[in-house]
């Protein structure tokens, strides 16, 4: 059968790929979405990732754009002239 020294290997590998997994998560590895979530105080900021950073974090909306909006890099929600939903 499987040693010890067999089983804590597979532990070890186990938890590893399980903690990467975790990690990239939490980054946004796997987030498809044009924008991201960021909490400020008691609500959150719907920011996309090709924010003008001379932009302040409060010029960005607290609601995420709907169906054929989009949010441009200086804080606007605006139709999505592309006609691409993300």
């Amino acid at each position: 059968m499987f040693s010890r020294k067999k089983i804590r290997i597979f532990f070890g590998i186990f938890a590893l790929l399980l903690a990467g997994l975790v990690i990239a998560d939490s980054v946004g590895v796997f987030d498809s979405r044009p924008y991201r979530e960021v909490p400020h105080g008691n609500h959150s900021h719907f920011v996309p990732h090709d924010r003008d950073p001379n932009i302040p974090l409060s010029d960005f909306p607290t609601r995420p754009p709907r169906e054929g909006e989009r949010i441009t890099p200086t804080g606007e929600i605006v139709p999505d002239t592309l006609g691409e939903w993300w």
